[in-house]
């Protein structure tokens, strides 16, 4: 699956970031990815919310930083919502 595949994010695997501080939330984004990673999922949800934007351009700079990220884009339909492809080894 493909960044360009994803049009319902209800069966991806998620993570919900309301209520995190910056340092909280780039801890917990780089251990999902690791957990996804191990289990060879490689598209997943991030729920970060629009609110002020602190959390999500945390978001999205942990993302540009992490190795396995192949890819990642603002879900269409929400903008609280980033989709991200990581390399998984099949």
């Amino acid at each position: 699956m493909t960044l360009n595949d994803v049009i319902f994010v209800d069966n991806l695997p998620k993570i919900d970031l309301h209520g995190y501080d910056r340092v909280s939330a780039r801890i917990k984004i780089n251990d999902f990815i690791k957990e996804n990673y191990v289990l060879k999922q490689n598209v997943f949800a991030i729920i970060h919310g629009v609110g002020s934007g602190i959390i999500m351009k945390e978001t999205h700079e942990t993302l540009r930083k992490n190795k396995l990220v192949r890819d990642f884009k603002t879900y269409y339909y929400n903008n609280g919502c980033t989709i991200v492809e990581i390399i998984v080894d099949k």
